[in-house]
């Protein structure tokens, strides 16, 4: 019997875990300032509202400079208003539709961590309940054991 290791119990259990990280605010504490101004950035860019904004305007500046009078045109049919508008128009257009999805996937991203630490933390609770149970369980053999090993001793005694 003395041969045997004594299960750990709980408290001894709790003082080997390491506290749980709060990572997501240690991650923004670490932020230098221009990552801050970059997500800034990044939040206010890459909404349905800019991509729009952007679109507005490119669709104003080419019907400005295309239908408006010859005399108020600043960049005047065909000069750079084609060139402008065939190589730039998929990265003008495209830019905020893929920080949009960057955006929602980091979102989603974020979700799924939160509640995967939830679900992690409700574990916890559990299988502490259930070392609580193992540890009375154990206590409670010990019990049983040592009152039979005295019934045995005092009867063969």
């Amino acid at each position: 019997m003395t041969d045997r290791q004594a299960p750990l119990r709980l408290q001894d259990l709790k003082k080997l875990r390491k506290p749980v990280r709060p990572v997501n605010v240690e991650h923004r504490k670490k932020l230098s300032p221009l990552e801050r101004a970059a997500i800034w950035i990044t939040d206010r860019v890459g909404t349905m509202g800019f991509f729009l904004l952007i679109f507005v305007w490119t669709v104003v500046w080419l019907a400005w400079n295309t239908l408006a009078p010859n005399a108020v045109r600043f960049d005047p049919f065909p000069a750079f208003v084609l060139w402008l508008f065939l190589s730039n128009m998929i990265q003008i257009l495209l830019m905020p539709l893929i920080m949009v999805g960057q955006n929602l996937q980091g979102r989603h991203a974020e979700a799924r961590a939160e509640a995967d630490f939830d679900v992690n933390t409700k574990a916890e609770r559990e299988i502490e309940a259930i070392l609580r149970n193992l540890e009375a369980q154990n206590d409670l053999i010990l019990k049983i054991l040592h009152h039979l090993e005295e019934t045995s001793l005092s009867a063969n005694g």
